[in-house]
């Protein structure tokens, strides 16, 4: 598979050099030249089929060419020891989770995909890689989850100070080894700035292979879109047309479901679900994008001012906003609209959402006020709730069990380095062998 950037078409790159460079020299995004269709067949039996087979022909169909279907089955295998199930919350809408990995958190699914499939270029190529990586929440714990230890590579993750649950900020700086977390005075949007301009940068890009393990690198967007499948063939027995209600920050996950959309997935819609971070819900009402600062809110891991992917949403669409918005709606929530979505569900279904989920519980619902078509809806559960423990606990008046691999790593203490959102600083500490 070719890939082209997003800001200068005849920047090409083959799909090994789109993993690791992970941004074209333009600062574009890596969208693939072509969208291959997933065959008739598969789909007319895919609910036959197990996770780790929907995701092997997926990949396969994109990048069969460039990587044999045995290495495939391989890097597959390695990365994927959990589901991805769909729970009935009422007769019509279901929860798809995404946290049964070991960040419990739906980045699981990218990170370690991606952690496999640069190992095993790695290993033809005999060559170090620097991963750097900025993170709202989720992104960072899968991702250093996911690398840990992995020969070859070294991490350095950036997360917002003060902006992460307590649980989140254990996951990234409590590993060690290959993993080196830093803590910065700013925003999310500051972090995955510093991120960008690091890439760009000629002297770190002399010293160093750079890579990057959030959304903007191809090798995350890809893997995203096998839970999308495979919700569809847990459900393609009700014989409806399927509503996706995403919860979404930088746009990497809603962009991975409408990549399975172009792919041939029967999706009747997609919902874009937001906190009051909401500039994509807003250009899909009026047309135009305008990307602000952050703002914080209870649902803190897509607290994205200016979402990456935002360009590659609108080129699946080529570029054009009627299209866009045939395909997609777009809605907004405050926090006191978050939780009275956390307190309804679990009233009503005796199940606990974290504040993220909430946010695309809450779209579904308010897609279903002006759209009553016989549809089943399924909104992502995009984290476990006990990784916003304190929160949810408030919030629904009631204490939730901690699953082991998070209370574990309640009493270890934190390592992180504490700097400013300045990228001298962040380039001088890159410079002097951080590792």
């Amino acid at each position: 598979m070719i890939f082209y950037s997003t800001k200068t078409a005849s920047l090409k790159a083959s799909l090994e050099e789109a993993i690791f460079n992970s941004l074209p020299p333009d600062n574009g995004l890596y969208m693939p030249e072509s969208i291959p269709k997933i065959s008739d067949e598969f789909l007319a039996n895919i609910e036959n089929r197990s996770f780790k087979e929907i995701a092997g022909e997926v990949t396969d169909t994109l990048l069969g060419g460039e990587i044999t279907r045995s290495e495939i089955e391989s890097i597959i295998e390695r990365a994927y020891d959990f589901e991805a199930p769909v729970v009935k919350i009422t007769p019509n809408d279901y929860v798809l989770e995404l946290f049964h990995g070991p960040s419990m958190a739906f980045k699981d699914f990218g990170a370690r995909f991606m952690a496999a499939i640069m190992s095993h270029f790695l290993k033809q190529s005999n060559k170090e890689i620097k991963i750097l990586v900025a993170t709202s929440g989720d992104t960072g714990g899968a991702v250093a989850q996911g690398f840990y230890k992995v020969p070859g590579i070294s991490v350095t993750i950036l997360y917002p100070s003060g902006k992460v649950s307590d649980i989140q900020e254990k996951q990234l700086t409590t590993l060690g080894h290959n993993v080196t977390a830093i803590e910065v005075n700013g925003t999310f949007d500051d972090c995955q700035r510093l991120v960008k301009e690091a890439f760009l940068d000629p002297e770190l890009s002399a010293k160093y292979n750079l890579a990057s393990a959030n959304s903007i690198n191809i090798a995350r967007l890809i893997p995203q879109s096998f839970y999308y499948f495979a919700a569809y063939a847990q459900l393609k027995k009700l014989g409806k047309p399927v509503v996706f209600s995403v919860p979404s920050g930088n746009f990497g996950n809603l962009s991975a479901g409408v990549l399975a959309f172009r792919m041939g997935l029967p999706v009747e819609h997609f919902i874009a679900a937001t906190n009051l971070n909401n500039a994509v819900p807003r250009y899909l009402e009026s047309g135009n994008y305008e990307p602000a600062p952050s703002l914080e809110t209870i649902s803190n891991a897509m607290d994205v001012g200016s979402p990456s992917n935002f360009v590659r949403l609108q080129r699946f669409f080529n570029d054009d906003w009627k299209s866009v918005t045939e395909k997609v709606s777009g809605y907004f929530f405050n926090d006191e609209q978050t939780q009275k979505a956390m307190r309804e569900v679990f009233g009503n279904a005796n199940y606990v959402m974290c504040p993220h989920t909430a946010v695309a519980y809450r779209g579904l619902q308010e897609y279903r006020k002006t759209h009553e078509g016989d549809f089943t809806g399924v909104f992502l559960s995009t984290a476990h709730p006990a990784k916003f423990i304190d929160l949810v606990e408030d919030t629904l008046g009631k204490n939730i069990e901690i699953p082991e691999r998070l209370k574990s790593l309640l009493n270890i203490e934190k390592e992180s380095i504490k700097m400013d959102s300045d990228f001298n600083a962040f380039k001088s500490l890159l410079m002097n062998d951080l590792k």
